[in-house]
């Protein structure tokens, strides 16, 4: 498989569908910039501006080989790098003549910053009507925390979802990842097209005010109208469900783990007959996954013995052969050889001038005539600066000024 099949989900000659959208990415760390990320898979031109001194703090996070940070590969990829200091009033004045040019705005700055440094949307707009201006922050633009600092962490504690993570009896539980940060990209993304879509009828941009505590309370499902409607309040299950049974993880006899699903009725039935207790089937209480989660202990000890006797490998394929839902726990290293995503290319090869070939996620979704693209990895600290510039319309001179200012 060539290079270029890999990294392209689907015809490699159509048109980006996002091609000659350009996007500023003044985000740091990941819900902005990922937004911006999703966008330039699919053909958007962003442009990450950053601080000549302070880097994104992405570049600095996780693992790192021959001193690269490994996440920014990721992160910054399909993104051209500048540098500008926008508290300097040549750096305010030149992301103005690249906001002229753009369509989309990604920020992340606590409320008040921007319009600090003379940046705010009555500037922005003023400088171009059409832009689209997406905003996150950990609280939204007003309210009464709307100034405290926030992160995906305080989104996953306040939104309701760590109160439910964990074992019944044990504390909640935190993801060992950002999960807040994750979601509110793709719904940053999701927005900041909502308002494109909406500039083409109107011709005019706008705000998006994407706060980190939100998004992660959509994920949660009904959780507040069941409270409004019933008073109900979700406790921890560890990870069995309120809603049905069985379902959890379970170990195999070669010591590995599988994890089994029964949201539906008949799928539920087949794994009692799989694992030879057909007779719970007849129970009153089988008939519905609310009754059936009520007796958790008793399908748990059901599936979990046969389970225990059998290979994970026999098990999935007695699960699969029975028509059952169940799957591997994989960890990074099955996800690497795990043949489904294999099939999909979804961890895919991509080269890197620092690193040479390297492994990644693909773009997040397939698209059937404009596919989306992986057309390089992150980039180094500012390797765009004076080529962007220059394009911009700025001479030698002037880009000598800025760097003599710390503009650049």
């Amino acid at each position: 498989m060539t290079e270029t099949s890999q990294t392209t989900r689907g015809t490699e000659a159509a048109v980006a569908p996002l091609s000659g959208l350009r996007v500023l990415d003044l985000a740091t760390l990941f819900a902005g910039p990922l937004a911006a990320t999703m966008l330039g898979d699919f053909g958007a031109e962003v442009v990450k501006v950053e601080h000549p001194e302070k880097p994104d703090p992405s570049r600095g996070h996780g693992p790192s080989k021959d001193g690269v940070g490994l996440w920014w590969k990721v992160l910054g990829r399909n993104k051209r790098t500048i540098t500008l200091n926008l508290s300097k009033p040549g750096g305010r004045a030149t992301l103005l003549r690249l906001v002229a040019t753009a369509d989309v705005v990604i920020e992340n700055f606590r409320p008040g910053t921007l319009e600090k440094w003379d940046l705010g949307w009555p500037e922005l707009s003023a400088a171009n009507p059409r832009l689209v201006l997406a905003r996150i922050t950990g609280f939204g633009q007003f309210g009464p925390y709307a100034h405290r600092p926030g992160f995906g962490t305080l989104a996953e504690a306040m939104s309701g979802f760590a109160a439910l993570t964990g074992e019944p009896d044990a504390p909640p539980t935190l993801p060992p990842f950002g999960l807040a940060d994750s979601i509110a990209g793709l719904a940053t993304a999701y927005a900041v097209m909502t308002a494109l879509a909406a500039r083409e009828r109107t011709g005019e941009g706008q705000v998006v005010d994407m706060a980190l505590i939100e998004p992660m309370l959509l994920a949660l499902g009904p959780q507040a109208t069941w409270y409004d409607q019933l008073g109900y309040v979700q406790e921890r299950t560890g990870n069995r469900s309120a809603n049905n049974a069985p379902r959890n993880t379970y170990r195999t006899a070669d010591g590995t783990w599988v994890a089994v699903s029964t949201s539906a009725q008949s799928i539920a039935e087949r794994v009692m007959h799989l694992v030879g207790r057909p007779e719970l089937i007849d129970e009153p209480w089988f008939a519905t996954g609310a009754d059936r989660a009520r007796h958790a202990d008793v399908l748990d000890k059901a599936v979990g013995d046969w389970i225990a006797r059998h290979t994970r490998a026999d098990v999935l394929a007695a699960f699969e052969k029975a028509e059952a839902a169940a799957a591997p726990i994989q960890d990074v290293r099955d996800v690497m050889t795990d043949p489904q995503y294999a099939a999909l290319d979804t961890i895919t090869t991509v080269d890197d001038p620092e690193l040479g070939p390297l492994r990644m996620q693909n773009v997040l979704f397939r698209l059937s005539a404009t596919p989306g693209t992986i057309r390089w990895t992150g980039r180094p600290h500012g390797a765009d600066t004076d080529e962007i510039l220059t394009d911009l319309g700025l001479t030698s001179s002037e880009l000598a000024a800025l760097r003599e200012e710390g503009a650049l």
